[in-house]
């Protein structure tokens, strides 16, 4: 499986969204009713659009990137490191500014892929939203409207692990621990990364969290490609 896979020319990605505001309240008014009207499709009947807000940072239109953490495989002297990169910070213009011109100066003179789990779904296509949102010109593997299907350079994990099956999702912490991953969840998980934004304001703490999840999306596809994981001392963290 991926025998041609040149694992020095991709790079993982993660990255951590929250609603757009820190509460329905704060919304911009003429805002609101997008979210109202968006929410009618989400709540259960006894749920306000104001009570599940916080479920917004999953869409593009409502939400923001806080963290896009990025690992790159390296090799020296026949063992296998990992190098990370985090783009952290409250402006997620700035944020993304410099992301884009990593990602074009890496791609500048070789063919990349950008890997991460349930990427296709939601990473690749929220981060190209939001540069979109924010003004910013998107870099060319990123770009992928009129491409045709093998022309678009982004590998999913999850659907790697589907072989074809559309009908499941499986979380990358159920793989991990189906391949005997250290579980990137042991401290938060997406479900908290709102809270600990807005409310505790620990962006540090989901840097780390966020970086987790790169290691782990690259030691998953090291062992869908039957080669051994990336021990923790071969870490590098180069922010």
């Amino acid at each position: 499986m991926l025998e041609g896979l040149n694992l020095e020319n991709i790079l993982f990605l993660d990255i951590e969204t929250v609603p757009g505001a820190p509460d329905f309240d704060s919304v911009p008014e003429d805002f609101k009713k997008f979210w109202e009207k968006k929410a009618g499709w989400l709540k259960k009947e006894n749920e306000t659009p104001a009570e599940i807000y916080d479920r917004a940072g999953i869409y593009a239109e409502f939400g923001k990137i806080i963290v896009i953490c990025v690992g790159h495989l390296t090799q020296r002297n026949g063992t296998r490191h990992i190098r990370l990169k985090s783009f952290a910070g409250d402006d997620e213009a700035i944020l993304l500014k410099s992301f884009a011109e990593m990602i074009n100066k890496f791609t500048s003179n070789r063919e990349v892929d950008l890997c991460a789990h349930n990427g296709k779904e939601f990473d690749f296509p929220y981060i190209a939203r939001r540069m979109l949102v924010n003004g910013l010109k998107l870099p060319r593997i990123l770009d992928v409207a009129g491409k045709k299907p093998w022309e678009v350079r982004f590998l999913d994990t999850l659907e790697l692990w589907k072989f074809g099956d559309f009908k499941n999702y499986t979380s990358l912490d159920l793989l991990a621990h189906l391949f005997g991953i250290p579980t990137p969840k042991d401290d938060i998980d997406g479900s908290m990364v709102s809270q600990v934004y807005w409310k505790e304001k620990n962006l540090n703490r989901i840097v780390e969290y966020c970086r987790k999840d790169v290691v782990t999306v690259a030691r998953l596809l090291l062992r869908l490609k039957g080669e051994p994981m990336i021990a923790d001392e071969h870490i590098e963290i180069v922010d």
